[in-house]
């Protein structure tokens, strides 16, 4: 296949960025999309230009680094991560769009590579559990409902990849934190901090800067895990009780 590029370039946080324009050849339709700007790149090299910036890790879909918007969609035209995304999806002669998350909370770094060092900030804001040293515990020590094991799993598949703050026309980042907060306040081993977790956590989200959530359901359709638009609705029921707990 034959292809033009228009991609994202922005040479760091403090210049401004533009889009700029790339015909790549021979471009095979089992490639993924990262494979195909790696040929890109590889393409910009031998002509002695500066490569394409890009975020990317595992390429199995479990780790959520390739973060880019691809045609206005976050991931691409398939549900699934960019690097489990084919060009198959693409027809000889396209023009494809490729651009970094758009958030304020992730600032861009270098052409298609932002900073999500928000996420992490959630995380550490309440996104663990706190286990007494010692032996790891017998794995059939607690017993855990079925049910309960099941939506802490449902919710535990969430990479962290952003595909919900660049879906969301607000911004927000409210799939990510009750993904992270849902998955282990159902748990027995949650328990502990049920109510700083959901507090903090969603006060740390607010301080990053993220926009509110209206229920729009972009982030929902974007997940490339699924994670269900209704996690959101726990989360705040989470919110609710533990802020009227605090306030007793």
């Amino acid at each position: 296949m034959r292809l033009t590029l228009r991609v994202w370039r922005q040479k760091n946080p403090n210049t401004p960025g533009e889009m700029a324009s790339y015909d790549v050849d021979g471009i095979s339709a089992d490639m993924s999309f990262l494979e195909m700007l790696d040929t890109l790149n590889e393409e910009l090299i031998l002509r002695g230009d500066d490569p394409v910036a890009f975020d990317h890790d595992c390429r199995e879909g479990i780790c959520g680094a390739c973060s880019l918007v691809i045609n206005g969609d976050a991931h691409g035209p398939e549900r699934t991560t960019t690097c489990q995304l084919h060009m198959r999806s693409f027809s000889d002669g396209d023009t494809i769009d490729v651009e970094p998350w758009r958030a304020s909370a992730f600032p861009v770094v270098k052409d298609l590579v932002v900073d999500r060092s928000a996420f992490d900030r959630i995380i550490q804001a309440g996104g663990y559990v706190s286990v007494p040293t010692g032996a790891a515990p017998e794995a059939h020590a607690t017993p855990v409902p079925k049910a309960d094991a099941d939506f802490a799993f449902e919710h535990a598949e969430c990479i962290g990849c952003g595909a919900c703050v660049a879906a969301c026309p607000n911004g927000s980042a409210m799939l990510f934190t009750s993904a992270k907060i849902n998955h282990l306040n159902v748990l027995p081993q949650g328990a502990p901090e049920r109510e700083t977790r959901v507090l903090d956590m969603v006060a740390q989200m607010d301080d990053e800067g993220f926009g509110g959530c209206t229920l729009a359901g972009e982030c929902a359709t974007a997940c490339p895990k699924g994670i269900p638009l209704p996690s959101i609705a726990a989360m705040n029921k989470e919110w609710l009780r533990a802020n009227k707990k605090v306030r007793r």
